[in-house]
């Protein structure tokens, strides 16, 4: 692809995923809400419905990534998975138990399913191989903006008391607008790979990729919904309209930072963004679990944004860059498992610890995990220039 098509495609596809991040966070914030206010679910309820959902959809990621490396249809996948988020609200508008709304919440996660592991495949495919941080970052700035927005209008639905159902009635139409806009994306079918040779037989792993993988599954038992963010909030005496404008506060700070921390990680390395946007999450969550006033509230959503911008550019560059080229999307897709898979234990694990210790466990117990994590991926990626110390002192113990 020339370069202007290129940055028109990511641009294209940036803008779907506005559109349909603005559809879901329209009603994601409200969600929880509804749940626990108008149907009377316990904050277990909201895990186990989070959970289940998440797990769903992270299990098809992998088999969507693969099905559209081998046949070359990450477009039509990428449709289809978009596709299921106007399903989404009407099965929301027809829930009249907590049921219903996992149902539902399983119907919006199976799209997203089926349409994250080929969406940044097209995204990576799209890039130039120097500026993946940067392409990650641009997209994830446009899919935040959108967040910000839906955010914004599920803001002013409670503020206003619009009322649950007509808010996931007009949130149908975000989503339908991102639907058409896929028709004008391309995909790049120049480099094509026979179906008969483009097997998992054989497939090796980089092992630092390997190791990777490993500590994102561990990080994800700890990081659970962030649905218990919004419901923290609501404990320390945020309105239910101030909950949902703490959740616009960190979706634009996340839009705001996403392309500078990709292009950061293109400049300077992927760890030097990495390292720190875990250390930040995990202290994040103990602060969650320590303060109570609410400007320090404010101030961890804004650090949760920053966060989420750090890692989501430059991890999923670092996935790409150390993937096996026919198995780009396979590779993004078992990323997306895992994340899914430990995001099912650690919402059940965060409901329990809520409701059997307390509010707080389940952010000490994340933010504890985040900075352990943080640590090991330093060991992992940022420590060269030791690997390098322990090697000359080796080869000069050897020489003696």
């Amino acid at each position: 692809m020339k370069k202007k098509k290129v940055l028109s495609n990511i641009v294209l596809l940036g803008l779907v995923s506005m559109f349909a991040d603005m559809s879901t966070e329209m009603v994601y914030p409200l969600v929880p809400l509804f749940l626990t206010a108008t149907l009377g679910a316990s904050p277990a309820i909201v895990g186990v419905i989070e959970g289940i959902a998440e797990s769903i959809a992270s299990l098809l990621k992998v088999f969507s990534g693969y099905i559209g490396d081998v046949y070359h249809n990450k477009k039509r996948l990428a449709f289809a998975g978009y596709s299921a988020s106007v399903f989404y609200k009407i099965f929301l508008l027809l829930a009249t138990s907590w049921p219903g709304v996992l149902v539902a919440r399983v119907i919006d996660r199976t799209g997203k399913g089926i349409r994250t592991a080929p969406r940044d495949a097209l995204v990576a495919q799209s890039s130039d191989s120097k500026k993946l941080g940067g392409s990650f970052g641009l997209h994830k700035m446009l899919d935040m903006a959108g967040s910000s927005l839906g955010a914004l209008l599920a803001y002013i639905f409670v503020a206003t008391n619009f009322g649950f159902h007509q808010a996931f009635l007009f949130s149908i139409i975000p989503a339908v607008i991102g639907i058409l806009i896929i028709f004008t994306v391309r995909e790049d079918k120049s480099s094509v790979t026979t179906c008969e040779k483009l097997t998992l037989r054989g497939l090796k792993l980089d092992r630092k990729l390997k190791m990777y993988l490993a500590v994102i599954f561990v990080f994800c038992l700890g990081n659970s919904s962030n649905t218990f963010l919004l419901l923290k909030a609501q404990e320390r005496g945020f309105s239910a309209s101030q909950v949902i404008l703490l959740y616009l506060i960190f979706n634009v700070a996340t839009s705001i930072l996403a392309i500078p921390s990709g292009k950061l990680s293109d400049k300077f390395g992927r760890s030097k963004i990495l390292v720190p946007g875990y250390l930040i999450y995990g202290l994040v969550y103990l602060g969650f679990a320590f303060l109570s006033v609410k400007p320090a509230i404010l101030l961890l959503f804004i650090a949760y944004g920053a966060y989420t911008a750090f890692v989501s550019g430059a991890e999923r560059a670092f996935i790409v860059e150390n993937s096996p080229f026919e198995f780009k999307g396979t590779i993004l897709g078992l990323y997306g498992m895992l994340q899914g898979i430990g995001l099912l234990l650690s919402s059940i694990i965060a409901g329990l610890l809520w409701d059997h210790i307390n509010s707080n466990a389940p952010f000490l117990f994340g933010g504890m995990i985040g900075i352990m994590s943080a640590l090991i991926i330093f060991v992992i990626l940022g420590n060269n220039n030791l690997i390098k110390i322990f090697r000359l002192k080796a080869k000069a113990v050897e020489m003696q």
